[in-house]
């Protein structure tokens, strides 16, 4: 391949700053009229419907490599629900020791910050596991969301999103920059198919498909775009990227502040409007589908007038109807698939990725547990982003790599790339051995092209 062009990473500048709380009696009240306004009557409902079971400790990454009792699941619901019944039940007014009520003060944010931001990566493991149907991730979500509006956000995350908000996309990538890289990605497809035509359209008003990304694909990982537009060249696709709004990614999704989410989502909500797009497709990136496809439309009180999908979706489609042409023998080694939890269990993606790599390669072997009930890699949640807490990251990661590891898999196939940037990580931590692959990587490896094609 010829060499990249080079993209500024202004996201990776590590966050040498330590977190500080400057709360006084002002910034506490608000932190409690914040949390009067977020929380509704089936979040009351939710938080006092735990009956300490325990089974979302046993369903937790988190508390299973450390086993303190922070990371417990209904431990986070409980610090919400004992500033809730300080707040708001008779008895945890009068005598809140009685019933576990707390006041809201620098120790419990402390606590909040830690718990809420530190030991979650909102998997919704727990919530699946409950037995009371306690959506604790909605929950652990609402409290990120107070803490956001008070601007306690740990900076290395929160700086993401100031990116976005500013730059149009999370890594900051500039337009000039966007351009080339796909002009120098264009080049290169046209070697590979042997086809001087072949494109990878920007802003082409009328297409069947807008096509948008996790930045980190052009800045880190090119082959992953090169690979979708190598798809959508053998299906004969109507399809475009956009030259300003081509981000999937949504990381005021992961702080909980609703605002800034409907601000980064309206942009791919106005670009299908201006380029009259009929299909926005979401390239491998979990919380970028559960954003854009379920979570958007409620920050936006809107209901869309073009359909959203997966490119897990659009590629099986393909397969089913004959557009594109597979030889899985181009395959050969032992594949493993694991499950995004904002794709599988957020958002209903489940068995498309498992019928694609069926008909992709030779040896598909299932991680188990899987589907729905996978662990999560621990690097959901904003995770990568929140480096206070990487250690812990690392850590609860082990519950995966013993999972990759039990499978004997040589290539790890992850649906999303904040997925394969924590599994590489874990790759090297625990010593795997393995290469990591998005699925439209293997589908392109695997693609029987007409090479007559000009």
């Amino acid at each position: 391949m010829n060499e990249k062009p080079e993209i500024k990473n202004i996201a990776a500048e590590k966050d040498k700053k330590t977190f500080r709380l400057d709360l006084d009696k002002e910034k506490l009240e608000k932190a409690l009229r914040l949390f009067k306004l977020k929380i509704k009557t089936e979040d009351v409902a939710y938080l006092n419907a735990c009956v300490h079971c325990g089974l979302c400790a046993d369903s937790c990454h988190y508390f299973l490599t450390d086993k303190n009792r922070n990371s417990i699941p209904g431990y986070k619901l409980g610090l919400l629900r004992d500033l809730f019944n300080r707040e708001n039940i008779f008895l945890g007014k009068i005598f809140p020791r009685w019933i576990g009520a707390r006041d809201l003060n620098e120790d419990l944010i402390e606590n909040w910050i830690d718990s809420l931001f530190g030991r979650c990566s909102l998997c919704g493991r727990c919530s699946l596991n409950c037995p009371m149907g306690i959506n604790i991730a909605y929950l652990i979500r609402l409290g990120r969301g107070v803490l956001s509006g008070l601007g306690l956000v740990p900076e290395s995350l929160q700086r993401v999103v100031d990116i976005a908000l500013e730059k149009g996309n999370n890594m900051g990538i500039d337009e000039e920059e966007w351009k080339e890289t796909v002009k120098w990605l264009e080049e290169e497809l046209r070697k590979e198919v042997n086809d001087p035509a072949a494109s990878l359209p920007l802003d082409r008003k009328g297409a069947k498909i807008l096509y948008v990304l996790n930045p980190r694909e052009p800045m880190f990982f090119p082959l992953s775009l090169l690979a979708a537009g190598k798809i959508f060249y053998a299906a004969k696709e109507s399809w475009t990227l956009s030259t300003k709004n081509f981000d999937v990614t949504n990381y005021g999704f992961y702080t909980g502040d609703d605002e800034s989410a409907a601000h980064i989502a309206k942009r791919l909500v106005s670009e299908m409007e201006k380029l009259k797009i009929e299909i926005l497709v979401l390239s491998e990136c979990g919380h970028g589908f559960n954003s854009n496809r379920w979570e958007a439309p409620e920050w936006l009180r809107m209901r869309y007038d073009f359909e959203v999908k997966s490119i897990l979706e659009v590629i099986a489609s393909y397969l089913r109807q004959g557009r594109i042409k597979l030889d899985p023998a181009k395959n050969q080694k032992i594949y493993t698939l694991h499950d995004p939890c904002n794709l599988v269990r957020f958002g209903g993606v489940i068995e498309e990725q498992r019928y694609i790599l069926k008909n992709s390669v030779l040896n598909f072997k299932e991680m188990n547990p899987n589907r729905e009930k996978n662990f999560c890699c621990g690097g959901g949640g904003g995770q990568l982003s929140l480096t206070p807490f990487a250690e812990r990251r690392i850590k609860a990661g082990k519950i995966k790599a013993e999972q990759i590891r039990k499978t004997g898999a040589q290539v790890v196939v992850a649906p999303c790339h904040n997925c394969i940037d924590q599994i590489m990580e874990l790759n090297k931590h625990y010593d795997l051995r393995i290469e990591v692959l998005t699925v439209a990587e293997v589908v392109a490896s695997a693609l029987k092209l007409n090479r007559n094609r000009v």
